[in-house]
């Protein structure tokens, strides 16, 4: 029997999606499914959820839930990690007190000052988890959907022995939008995605093996509703020659082209991001609301019908590849090993993965199209000081890669950067255990 352990369980959404694509393979339906979250009451909405999922589906599923981590991790053979250190009353300052200094956050957890405090918290939390995973499961194999994604990624990876890799939704989800915006069935769509996560580059994208570049071009400049759809991301496009994964309102902050004067959010943020309005307080009252409205919509979810109909994410198909099932390709996150030429080396990087019975298999890329490396391998290095400043405890290399975050220099000064990081850190103090200064 597989035992597949799930530690943040209590992201009911993803649990519930991940449990209900597991249990459609024939080679995990005997598993064991461990279940753990720090929140009782969100772990026991995730149990009961598992338990009508497996009944449904009529399978001899075994789900079990605890709060002892190490007893959810005890013997398991794969481990995801969906986690949250700190709620929504710390994470709010990453976006309330960049806002104070004229920095406009749209979603804050991938990078920039907002995903570097978040990458902050988190590391140790998910280290440990690592630790927990080398003494009570040596064998298992670490998926981690956890934001920021590539910072994290790089601390296991640097830190631990834990085979793992980082899976994000957004390289198949952009690619079947771009097959919708050329009328093209996704089953005759190729493509070779490589970068980092949130910050990939669709290098070949083709249809029934043909370059379909010039049908998705066309698509953006004589369709207003594509251009308007994702109007960041379609500007990148125009720009650069290479479509870039995630979404519009993920992408205005990477850089310094959308979201440095109101009158550029107004323009290109506020309408056609893909995520939400550009104001940063969209994002907190979002957040506030799902904080607030949970138990109604998990309720609402249990006196509905229940959908068995396998979904596109990774994992399951992962999970039943390293069981002994068939070979799956997907994009994950994993080191730098000469993998993509042109970014830091060790670095975290997105490229295409097998897995199978032998474990995680990268593929070799080579260098990224100059054009886009230039804002990815930026992106990378500022992640490889945030990392640094996270394991040592240093917040000098805090400030330093906020410094060099595109958004935040198209700002503010460098003492400006200084007085907020000091702020940021003051803010975070009580979950920056690492740290013994708080101060640049």
């Amino acid at each position: 029997m597989t035992r597949i352990a799930f530690i943040g369980a209590g992201s009911f959404g993803f649990t519930r999606k991940l449990i209900r694509d597991i249990l459609t393979f024939p080679l995990l339906q005997e598993s064991t499914l461990a279940l753990m979250d720090v929140d009782a009451e969100r772990l026991d909405f995730a149990r009961r959820a598992a338990e009508r999922l497996v009944r449904e589906a009529g399978t001899p599923t075994r789900v079990v839930a605890t709060m002892d981590r190490r007893e959810a991790l005890a013997g398991a053979d794969v481990v995801l990690c969906t986690i949250l250190a700190g709620g929504v009353e710390v994470w709010k300052y990453d976006v309330l007190i960049p806002e104070r200094y004229g920095i406009s956050i749209n979603v804050g957890d991938t990078r920039g000052p907002s995903g570097i405090f978040r990458a902050l918290r988190t590391i140790p939390v998910i280290l440990d988890i690592c630790r927990d995973i080398e003494q009570v499961a040596p064998d298992a194999y670490l998926l981690n959907y956890t934001n920021p994604m590539a910072m994290l990624c790089r601390a296991i990876q640097r830190e631990t022995r834990v085979p793992t890799t980082g899976l994000c939704h957004s390289v198949q989800g952009t690619a079947a939008m771009l097959a919708r915006w050329i009328g093209a069935p996704m089953s005759e769509i190729t493509y070779t995605c490589a970068g980092i996560n949130h910050m990939a580059w669709y290098l070949e994208y083709k249809w029934n093996g043909r370059d379909a570049y010039p049908l998705i071009r066309e698509a953006i400049t004589t369709r207003p509703e594509v251009y308007n759809e994702e109007q960041v991301r379609n500007e990148m496009f125009l720009a650069f020659d290479y479509y870039v994964t995630e979404s519009s309102g993920h992408n205005s902050e990477y850089n310094a082209w959308f979201r440095k004067r109101p009158d550029l959010i107004e323009k290109y943020c506020t309408h056609g991001t893909g995520w939400n309005p550009g104001h940063p307080r969209y994002i907190l009252d979002e957040y506030t609301r799902r904080a607030h409205d949970w138990r109604d919509e998990i309720a609402a979810w249990f006196e509905r019908p229940v959908d068995l109909s396998r979904g596109n994410e990774y994992a399951a198909y992962i999970i039943n590849a390293l069981r002994g099932g068939e070979p799956f390709e997907f994009n994950g996150n994993v080191r730098n090993t000469g993998l993509i030429t042109n970014l830091p080396p060790d670095a975290c990087v997105e490229v295409p993965v097998y897995a199978s019975k032998k474990g995680f298999s990268p593929v070799h890329v080579g260098a990224l199209p100059p054009q886009v490396a230039a804002l990815t391998s930026l992106s990378s290095q500022i992640e490889e000081m945030a990392v640094e400043a996270a394991l040592t405890g240093n917040p000098r290399l805090v400030y330093q890669a906020i410094c060099h975050d595109p958004l935040t220099a198209a700002v503010l000064s460098l003492a400006e950067i200084r007085s907020m990081v000091n702020d940021m850190l003051e803010q975070n103090r009580d979950y920056l255990p690492q740290f013994k200064s708080f101060r640049v």
